[in-house]
């Protein structure tokens, strides 16, 4: 085609654009309604070319589409866009009240009320630790009654929970470590273990899951060499945590989609690239209560550090034997974690995640009175985790038992996550759950480390101040009696009725007297 010809061409097109794109445009659908009529995967493309293509469309952003125009502020799951808010704001250290009056349903069964005292503990009497008007020391030492030779007091009562590297990005990771960094809390690694991005400085609990990930042999079993070797190279762990269940997939190994098996978590992990990581479903190392707690104990004497579990709970009898064999031994997991049903996960079959596995305050009430029953309930430090979050559900857990608690998706959504749920798939379009250089592009670490930060100081001054105004100067001092729970219409029962067991009373001074992690952090 000649110069001059193809000039020609330009102008007419030019004259007659609309027409050379309606003709365009034509030609498009043309070819998608016959692609459409011939391909046999899809009925519904096949008897509606074309048309059928805007169903998947709808089907695809449908999270999307019911989060800011369908559902109502105290309507989605799990986290409606009230809580969502809470937490967005608290990490841009914005305006994170409410107007107007409560939207809740006050008289509902199941609804908490947290009683406020007549001569509340004057916020002019507080003292804070550092200077830091959020701090929250724990009121236990994990590995103190068993005498462990590095004992661990941690310095906040609200914590990062398991979250491994693979199912969250690199950057996620390292903004989570880094914010954790900041507000002086620990941070877990999840079963993925421990990657360079947990290594910036933050308290590190160390989880093993049923793949013993970075501390296993090449045949996948727990190597005691290389897990000594990893702890060498990583001097802020602080304390193990042997993974036996979570409360979003128990009796379920983990998964990691091929999609997400990096070159580099593949090395970290100890298995092979692009291929998904579906960890066993029980331990090698331990298949009974007297084996579980000789690994426990093995652990222990090499490392020194305290050493605990975390387990939804299903079954009673499990945890009879634990507590017996406790009693009698005086061996055992330092600390406890108990996730509840309603636990999040990246990846996991829809009946585990929907049906198996007691929720949170029914699975650690049933735990904590058999150690009760057994005089054991102050020998161990107990961690509650599954969507606790908010001051609210940390006060109630609190007043369950739980020294501690482990706050996962909350973090995930101070750092960007926007609840798309698409964990899964590798695609979250947040940069979050995704090992995606693309999708990651837009996460700054810095910012989200600050943020990260920011939540966990917001969340533990509104625990302070919820506090104070119950006449506390520790939330730990909450107990069951502080609590009503809605019974029915304008009916109310304390939450030590309901439970029908009243927490051991915590021993606690003054703030200043729990001063033990300053030292190690420093």
């Amino acid at each position: 085609m000649s110069e001059e010809l193809f000039l020609e061409y330009l102008q007419l097109i030019d004259e007659h654009a609309w027409l050379f794109w309606s003709g365009v445009g034509f030609v498009f659908l043309a070819i998608v309604f016959i692609h459409d009529i011939f391909q046999k995967k899809h009925t519904i493309k096949h008897n509606f070319p074309i048309v059928g293509h805007i169903r998947y469309l709808f089907e695809k952003i449908g999270p999307e589409l019911r989060q800011y125009w369908v559902a109502n502020d105290k309507e989605e799951m799990p986290f409606n866009r009230a809580e969502r808010s809470w937490v967005y704001a608290t990490a841009k250290s914005q305006n994170n009240n409410f107007g107007f009056g409560t939207t809740e349903l006050l008289y509902d069964a199941g609804y908490p009320i947290i009683k406020h005292s007549a001569f509340p503990f004057s916020d002019s009497k507080a003292k804070f630790i550092e200077g830091d008007s959020s701090m929250i020391p724990a009121l236990k030492v994990m590995g103190e009654f068993r005498n462990r030779k590095k004992l661990y007091r941690p310095a906040s009562i609200v914590n990062i929970s398991a979250m491994s590297y693979g199912s969250l990005g690199e950057r996620a990771v390292s903004s989570l470590n880094k914010g954790a960094k900041i507000a002086r809390c620990y941070h877990n690694t999840g079963e993925g273990g421990l990657s360079p991005y947990h290594n910036f400085g933050a308290d590190v609990m160390w989880q093993l899951g049923t793949g013993y990930f970075g501390a296993r042999d090449e045949h996948g079993r727990f190597s005691l060499d290389r897990f000594l070797k990893r702890l060498s190279d990583n001097p802020n762990v602080r304390a193990i945590e042997i993974k036996l269940s979570q409360g979003a997939k128990p009796g379920k190994g983990g998964i990691l989609p091929g999609a997400k098996v990096t070159k580099e978590i593949a090395e970290i992990r100890g298995i092979k690239p692009g291929q998904d990581c579906i960890s066993p479903n029980a331990h090698t190392e331990f298949d009974d209560v007297k084996s579980l707690i000789e690994f426990i104990e093995k652990i222990a004497t090499e490392s020194g550090l305290p050493v605990g579990i975390k387990s939804a709970v299903g079954e009673s009898k499990f945890w009879e034997e634990l507590a017996i064999r406790m009693k009698e031994t005086g061996h055992g997991p330092d600390f406890i974690t108990i996730d509840g049903g309603e636990g999040g996960t990246g990846a996991a079959p829809l009946t585990f995640t929907d049906h198996v596995s007691l929720p949170f305050k029914v699975g650690f009430a049933r735990v904590y009175k058999i150690f009760q029953n057994y005089g054991l309930d102050d020998r161990v430090v107990w961690i509650g985790s599954g969507k606790l979050g908010f001051p609210d559900r940390a006060i109630v857990a609190f007043a369950m038992g739980c020294d501690l608690i482990h706050v996962a998706r909350e973090t995930m959504m101070s750092i960007g996550c926007i609840q798309a749920q698409k964990c899964h798939t590798g695609h979250c379009p947040a940069g979050v759950a995704t090992q995606s250089k693309w999708l990651q592009a837009g996460l700054d670490v810095e910012l989200k480390a600050k943020r990260a930060a920011n939540y966990i100081k917001g969340f533990r001054k509104e625990l302070l101040s919820v506090a104070h105004a119950c006449g506390y100067e520790h939330p730990l001092q909450f107990t069951g009696n502080d609590i009503e729970i809605g019974a029915g219409q304008n009916r109310f029962r304390t939450l030590t009725e309901v439970l029908e067991y009243e927490r051991v009373p915590v021993r606690f001074t003054t703030m200043m007297d729990y001063t033990s992690h300053i030292t190690a952090l420093g």
